[in-house]
Order: C-alpha cells, then structure tokens, then sequence
C-alpha cells in the first residue's frame, strides 16, 4: 500500500494532466478524444509515475519496463502524463499537436517519438504484440515488465483473446493487460451493443489472474490495485479491470456519448478548468 503522501502527489499530477489537457483541447483547432482520455487519466499516471520503471533516462535502458497505448485514439493523453514526466515539453505538445509531421499526432507513432515502444492506432493488436514482448523478454532472461493498455470496446476483438490464450500458454507472468473499463463506445454505451458480462469472468476462464479496481478514478484504489501486481518473475499473466467514468472530472462530459471526442469553446474551457479547481480545493479539504 501506497504512503498517503505518494498518493496524494500523483493525485495532484492526474489534476494537472486534466487541467493540460483541457488546455490542449481549448487551443486545438479539432476533436481530442476527451472521453476516453479523461476515463483513464488517473491509471495512466499512476503507471507512468508510480508503478513502472520508465523515465526519459532510461530510454536505451534494456531493463525499464515497456508500455504499449493499445487504445491508440488516447495518445494525447499519454503524451500530457509523460511531459509531466519530463519525456518532452507541454508546450511543444501544444504547438504542434495534431499537425502534419508533428511528433504528436492523434495516434502514437513511434517514428516521430522514438521512446515509444510501438505505433498504435488500430483496435485490438496491442496486446499480441504486449505478449510478444513479454515471451521475447522470457526467451532473454530479462527481469522487466510489459504493461499493455486497453479500451474496453476493444476487447469484443477476436486477436485480443487470441493473445491472452498465448499469454497464459507460454507463462507470461511479466504481462500486465489494463483495462480502461468505462463501458462506452464511440456512438453507445456498450452493452447497447454487444454484452461484455460477466467481463472479469471471461479473463479468468482465460487463466488469467484479475485485478479488478471498483473506481478507477480514486487514486487510492488505484495505487492499491497497481502495487498489488505480480513480480515479472511469476507465471501467470494479470489484467486489471479498472471501473473508470468517461468524461470523468468535468460534468458536462461525464458519460456523454458526444464527448468521445470534441473541442472546447472558450466558455466550455472555461467551465471545464473552474469545475477542476473546485474538485481539487474539495479534495485538499478533505485531506
């Protein structure tokens, strides 16, 4: 279990990113994914400045652990959380994000940002090539970890579960698969469209050991969950399920099938940032 004091701080970093990324969306001339972004923000920090060994020291470092954004449309999520983390400027991120020949396009590209382990974009391939790195990493006797994040409408891909039935068969216990679990698609809410129940039920009848976070937007929960995890040295390859709200932190987005992706207008910024700072000074008081 985290101390108080490291939750507190990486609470106060998922505050920034939100507040970064709303920025980034009120200056942007297009649609940021904000949605699924804003679901999984408090996850995503917490892997990148809590639970992972990365750092833009350890880039050529064979033994930091790897990270694949499989739920590609959140890159510019990913990219607030690693500025924050000091991999490359906000600012930069704000000049250049989106435009022809950026380093931060709307979906990771490796070859822009070699720091990145693997381009993504399209649904559903992150977590083969997740197991493929993890089985390489086996074969060579390296101790890191491969950390694989996942949208839940992506898992109705056949590949995904093609890739945790070798996972579990070749041992693949430095595989961790997570779930931004925030039960939304891009035009329904998804069990309007497919059934996922019992979804912690169909990862263990895969051999898979479940980590499941009731609300992954709590930060506690979160460090709990992430600290529970499994050495890279065990067998068994683990998911965690995290309960997530999408559009979480500004009331206008909270589960709102039109905010998959959007813009902000000056007086949406506006409201956006002023309901952050009153969750953020709400929260301080309850310290």
């Amino acid at each position: 279990m985290a101390e108080k004091t490291e939750v507190l701080r990486l609470r106060d970093l998922a505050w920034q990113a939100r507040v970064n990324l709303c920025k980034l969306c009120g200056s942007y001339g297009g649609n940021i994914h904000m949605g699924g972004d804003m679901s999984m923000m408090d996850v995503l920090t917490c892997l990148f400045h809590h639970t992972m060994k990365v750092g833009p020291e350890m880039e050529e470092d064979p033994k930091r652990d790897r990270f694949i954004l499989s739920k590609g449309h959140g890159a510019a999520c990913m990219y607030i959380v690693m500025a924050l983390k000091g991999f490359f400027s906000y600012e930069e991120i704000c000049e250049t994000y989106g435009q022809a020949g950026s380093k931060f396009g709307q979906h990771p590209c490796k070859t822009h940002l070699p720091m990145l382990d693997v381009s993504t974009g399209s649904l559903g391939h992150g977590l083969a090539i997740a197991a493929g790195l993890a089985a390489s990493a086996k074969q060579r006797g390296q101790n890191h970890r491969v950390f694989c994040m996942m949208g839940d409408g992506e898992t109705c891909e056949g590949s995904v579960w093609e890739a945790a039935m070798t996972a579990r068969a070749h041992k693949l216990g430095n595989l961790v698969a997570v779930v931004d679990r925030n039960r939304q698609l891009m035009t329904s809410f998804s069990e309007e469209s497919i059934c996922m129940d019992p979804y912690t039920d169909k990862w263990k009848t895969f051999g898979w050991n479940v980590v499941e976070i009731e609300d992954g937007n709590d930060m506690e929960q979160v460090t709990d969950a992430l600290d529970s995890l499994e050495n890279a040295d065990a067998q068994i390859p683990t998911v965690v399920i995290a309960n997530t709200v999408k559009g979480k932190g500004i009331s206008f987005m909270g589960r709102q099938i039109k905010w998959h992706a959007g813009s902000l207008n000056e007086k949406d910024l506006e409201t956006a940032l002023a309901e952050l700072d009153a969750a953020r000074e709400q929260q301080r008081k309850e310290q």
